[in-house]
């Protein structure tokens, strides 16, 4: 692995993991960093499903292959977001 296929998977990782989050109602409270891994993971988990199922056999860009690993972000993003994530203090005046 080199390091543009590392870029490469980074930025992949970053656009999945946030299609993942608008999917996902309400707000998290997931920093950024942790959206990109949770991104690169479901990248990774969404290709290994669609090779199980057989369906990421196309040329071009794989519609299926990629709405799958956008739903698996969506659950891990319900997730880590309902496992508490960031919290923040709120002070009352």
């Amino acid at each position: 692995m080199n390091l543009g296929s590392i870029l490469v998977t980074i930025l992949v990782g970053a656009v999945i993991g946030a299609l993942g989050r608008l999917v996902v109602r309400g707000h998290q409270n997931i920093s950024w960093w942790l959206t990109i891994l949770i991104g690169i993971a479901a990248a990774f988990l969404g290709t290994l499903i669609a090779t199980w199922l057989g369906v990421n056999d196309t040329r071009g860009i794989d519609w299926i292959e990629l709405f799958i690993q956008i739903g698996v972000a969506a659950i891990l993003v319900s997730l880590v977001a309902s496992s508490g994530g960031r919290r923040r203090r709120i002070t009352r005046l």
